[in-house]
């Protein structure tokens, strides 16, 4: 089995997704279908690939955590590669991300989404299901202010997905566990960084939400993503991941420094001849701020039917728009690769992994590994000397208090 080679062939599929797993055959995804390629893989072979891409020194750590999360540049193709233990062995997870030069246009994204960014404080969600593209819209609309404005930009990712050329802007990418060892503790950083924009890759927990919307309250333009199936449901799931007793704090603090949000989902258009994605587009007015701050998030869809005037689009109106345009961009016929070893992050000693199951041991759960794990001075089988960060398995003050 090679990687690369898999790789190279996912992306002359036209493929967004490669996923291997022992004694299966490679699945690709294609227009949002899968389609089984080759021989069934074997473990052994995606065992040592899994060896090779995460390296001897955060072997360990994927031992304890039985995943490891990295992006690389294979192949000219930007991956997003989850690498993950399942009941059959060691698989792979792959996202390949689209290499040409980011933009709306190049999206087929409609224009009115630009001017979401004009604005220099509030904050711009972006939202979707998994697999929606998300994180490729968000990157568009950090490359239109790239283009545009001279502002110091900082995105808080996990991992890095897309690397940014600054054109005009001043650019800080910081990847979780690699570059910084929680959301939470960027977003403290960012605050003493001068930051005019920040983008969040993503807001689960609630203290990553409640540090985003006071990063937004506090003079800063900030783009993040949550998923949710439309615009109502990302504002309302915000405001429900608090306790009950200061949601009303919450949807008014929303309401305060909201600007838009773009809820999106991929959609086979038969003119294009492939997946594009379908939106719906709130901005915020004065109805909408009134909606938020008393929690009537079911009264949103009403306004947006509405507000064409103002650049918004439901879903139907939306499909409509597609559906009267005679050309569509071709991501492949744009790509533009980008050089495997543009960047090489250095990396700082950080504490130590927690201890892993020994794998050569009978009763540990690790021990279908046949072979013992890479001693710390090996070197990769690559020859590559760049280490990948992986997020912490640990609270990160727990850490510091055991390192002490």
């Amino acid at each position: 089995m090679n990687l690369r080679a898999l790789i190279a062939l996912a992306r002359s599929e036209g493929a967004s997704d490669l996923h291997l797993e022992p004694g299966l055959p490679a699945a690709l995804r294609v227009r949002g279908n899968l389609r089984l390629t080759g021989e069934p893989l074997r473990a052994d072979d995606l065992l040592d690939a899994a060896r090779e891409m995460i390296g001897p020194e955060d072997w360990p750590h994927f031992l304890a955590r039985r995943s490891f999360d990295t992006s690389r540049t294979l192949e000219g193709v930007r991956c997003r590669i989850n690498i993950l233990h399942s009941s059959r062995g060691v698989g792979f997870a792959i996202r390949l991300l689209p290499g040409f030069t980011l933009s709306i246009e190049a999206l087929n994204l409609h224009p009115s989404i630009k001017q979401i960014v004009n604005n220099h404080h509030g904050l711009v969600l972006i939202s979707g299901p998994t697999g929606s593209g998300k994180s490729t819209t968000l990157a568009a609309l950090i490359q239109t202010i790239n283009l545009a404005e001279a502002r110091h930009i900082v995105t808080i990712e996990s991992p890095i997905e897309y690397n940014f050329r600054p054109k005009n802007a001043f650019i800080r990418q910081r990847e979780v566990g690699r570059d910084t060892p929680t959301f939470e503790q960027a977003l403290l950083d960012s605050l003493r960084e001068d930051p005019d924009v920040l983008m969040v890759g993503e807001m689960r927990e609630p203290e990553t939400m409640r540090l985003t919307l006071n990063a937004a309250e506090t003079g800063h333009l900030v783009l993040a993503t949550v998923h949710s199936s439309n615009c109502a449901e990302a504002l309302q799931r915000i405001v429900n991941a608090f306790p009950a007793e200061i949601q009303s704090n919450v949807a008014a603090q929303l309401a305060d420094c909201i600007i838009g949000v773009v809820a999106q989902r991929l959609q086979f258009h038969p003119k294009a001849n492939m997946l594009v994605p379908e939106c719906e587009i709130m901005l915020a007015n004065h109805p909408i701020r009134n909606f938020i701050r008393n929690r009537d998030f079911f009264k949103i869809q009403n306004t947006l039917e509405t507000g064409l005037e103002q650049g918004m689009f439901t879903y139907l109106r939306y499909r409509s728009w597609l559906d009267k345009q005679t050309r569509f961009n071709t991501l492949q016929a744009e790509a533009e690769p980008e050089p495997e070893s543009e960047i090489r992050p250095v990396h700082l000693p950080r504490p130590a992994a927690p201890s892993a199951p020994n794998p050569a041991s009978p009763s540990s759960p690790t021990s279908h590994y046949s072979r013992p794990a890479a001693k710390p001075t090996d070197a990769p089988a690559s020859g590559d000397s760049r280490r990948i960060e992986i997020e912490p398995t640990e609270d990160f003050d727990r850490i510091l208090r055991r390192s002490e």
